[in-house]
């Protein structure tokens, strides 16, 4: 009942603004975190085309697992071009890295993908030539236009060790990095049906969808992130990431009232604060009750 409350009131007050002007003021008004600390991207699917709007959207954030969307797609990618050949050993990979956000599913599917693994430190002239083959998902991304990311290493649930943490660089420049904007751009593709081909999309998609209104759910990324701020009756997709500094969410939203959108929410420095990403959730979520699929906008 109360969260229903906080967005009947948060919809009344953001029913003359623009959809930028809501994702400054969830932006701003987030309590206990500084501007540089977070960014927000948030994609309107109910028109006849996506209307964008972000916050800090173009900033370089270190992903955490909701990288994991990237290899999902690299590897339907791979599968529907032949140079990767599936197994139901590699299919179980597949959905525990996007279902339970399994670090070690990822390494399997990361290392299949770019045939290479971990292992003891590499001297230079064996690192160089094993460096460049982990470039493979780049490269994949790079050639649909994807700019200012990196998506060349795979998750661990510690810290990586030995050519891992040599495949990082010194001071860690060569550590996953992505943009709210790339991220809310590869779900629309996903949601679109484009990620791929329509049938690999869907299939994406079934992996990305959560219950956050199932009684005694197990599932952290259904209920500890935006899920939780949604009205009783939306459809929620997902891939959360977090560690002990960063705490994100990307979700695609289906509301009781018709309207869908994508909203990616990233923040660092901030991961024990489990109240920043569902008040941002909740005002999006006001906005959109208030600007259902049958208002012109």
């Amino acid at each position: 009942m109360k969260s229903a409350i906080v967005l009947i009131l948060c919809a009344t007050a953001l029913s003359a603004q623009t959809l930028q002007e809501t994702v400054d003021h969830a932006a701003l008004s987030a309590k206990g975190i500084k501007p540089d600390q977070l960014a927000i991207t948030v994609i309107d699917l109910n028109g006849s085309q996506p209307i964008f709007a972000s916050y800090h959207g173009a900033e370089s954030f270190y992903p955490a697992s909701v990288v994991k969307i990237f290899y999902l797609v690299a590897a339907h990618a791979a599968m529907e071009s032949g140079t990767l050949q599936t197994t139901p050993e590699f299919e179980r990979a597949l959905h525990d890295m996007i279902v339970s956000s399994s670090n070690d599913a990822t390494q399997l599917v990361f290392s299949t993908l770019t045939g290479t693994t971990g292992g003891p430190e590499l001297n230079e002239a064996e690192f160089k030539p094993w460096l460049a083959k982990r470039e493979v998902v780049n490269r994949y991304f790079q050639s649909l236009g994807y700019t200012g990311i990196n998506v060349n290493q795979p998750t661990f649930a510690e810290d990586p060790y030995g050519r891992e943490r040599q495949a990082r660089g010194p001071n860690w420049e060569n550590n996953n990095r992505v943009t709210t904007d790339a991220v809310a751009r590869l779900w629309l593709s996903i949601v679109k049906r484009q990620a791929v081909t329509p049938a690999r999309s869907d299939q994406m998609l079934k992996l990305l969808h959560r219950d956050p209104f199932a009684p005694d759910s197990t599932d952290e990324q259904a209920t500890d992130f935006g899920g939780r701020a949604l009205p009783a009756g939306s459809v929620y997709w997902s891939k959360a990431g977090w560690t002990s500094t960063a705490r994100h969410d990307s979700a695609y939203v289906r509301l009781p009232n018709g309207a869908e959108y994508i909203l990616v929410a990233f923040t660092r420095g901030v991961a024990k604060n489990a109240e920043i990403l569902p008040a941002i959730h909740a005002e999006i979520a006001a906005y959109f009750l208030k600007h259902p699929p049958t208002l012109q906008r």
